[in-house]
């Protein structure tokens, strides 16, 4: 049985630097005996108080998240999913929210299993939608940003909005517009389904779902802390009037989160603990757009749909996403905050 670790070197070098990066934030003296400048002790304390409170009351949602895909992945059939798909838009787009809603499938997870889903003869439009909206309206997803902004419900209830109307919006596009099959090596494809079913049927499955758990834990961990270092840095060593700046403008503050959500690549369990610590900064509706735009399109997840989709269609739900992210959450601040 191969092991999260034996499956790419790059994770154990992530892990190394994420380590190191820790430590020296942990034990500023390190620097001081290299002869190193060391900055302000008040900012060291900030950034060490705001890195830990950000990663403990992430891992929780991560924990749980990556045993309920695991779960799916080895024990559910996507087959009955596949032969109750709807012909109406209408339909599918609610089809593929109660897909969302039902099985709390992370971003991480989710295009694998729309890649198969579309195999066996899912529509396009509600793969589309089941990829953006799907990591954002499941009840991981919802419990965690509860949990991050307790005082600020609203943000919660925008969030989980923001994302059906988009993803209906969007939906609507593909299923209009979109003519053929934008999955790359179909017939490859197909033949690695056959193969994985074959394969899950004969080995253990409870090992298979605890190896699955785990190389997704440190997959989806490592870019929580990543994250969770560049939001506290961000926080404690750039000037606060530089972010109050930059947080006041309604243009540029939405396109500053939207950025940060796209080169972060947090899971969408743990993402809303990053947005919280930027709650007295920047505006409700900006850090609306980071939740909603962060895990329908980012880094991680560009590279997974290149590996599924052809180029151009993912370019082209990448702008169709972005700007309707964009103009919306700026429309739902002018009406609500």
């Amino acid at each position: 049985m191969r092991t999260w670790l034996s499956k790419s070197g790059l994770n154990l070098a992530f892990l190394v630097i994420i380590l190191a990066i820790i430590y020296v934030a942990l034990f500023p003296d390190v620097i001081s005996n290299l002869n190193m400048p060391v900055p302000d002790m008040d900012k060291i304390q900030t950034f060490k108080t705001m890195l830990i409170s950000i990663v403990l009351e992430a891992l929780p949602y991560i924990l749980i998240g990556v045993f309920v895909s695991s779960f799916m992945q080895l024990f559910l059939s996507e087959r009955w999913i596949a032969r109750f798909c709807p012909k109406n838009p209408v339909l599918g787009f609610i089809f593929a929210c109660t897909l969302g809603i039902i099985f709390p499938v992370c971003e991480c997870g989710m295009i694998p299993i729309v890649r198969r889903l579309m195999v066996m003869g899912m529509p396009l439009y509600i793969g589309v939608i089941f990829i953006l909206v799907g990591p954002i309206v499941n009840p991981i997803v919802y419990a965690s940003t509860y949990q991050a902004f307790r005082l600020q419900p609203e943000i919660v209830y925008s969030r989980m909005g923001l994302a059906l109307v988009v993803g209906l919006i969007i939906g609507l596009i593909v299923y209009k517009f979109v003519s053929g099959n934008p999955l790359k090596n179909l017939q490859t494809a197909s033949h690695s389904h056959a193969n994985d079913s074959s394969d899950g049927s004969s080995r253990n499955k409870f090992f298979s779902m605890m190896d699955h758990a785990a190389h997704e834990f440190f997959d989806m961990g490592k870019y929580l802390i990543i994250g969770s270092i560049i939001t506290a840095a961000i926080q404690s060593f750039i000037p606060r009037e530089l972010l109050v700046q930059l947080g006041q403008g309604e243009l540029g503050s939405h396109l500053f989160m939207m950025a940060f959500a796209f080169i972060l690549s947090i899971c969408s369990t743990s993402d809303a603990f990053v947005a919280s610590s930027f709650l007295q900064t920047f505006s409700a509706s900006s850090i609306i757009s980071f939740l909603v735009f962060g895990p329908m399109v980012d880094f991680k997840s560009t590279l997974m749909m290149l590996s599924v989709f052809n180029k151009r269609f993912v370019l082209f739900l990448i702008v169709l996403t972005s700007v309707t992210v964009f103009i919306l959450s700026i429309a739902l601040g002018q009406m609500m905050f």
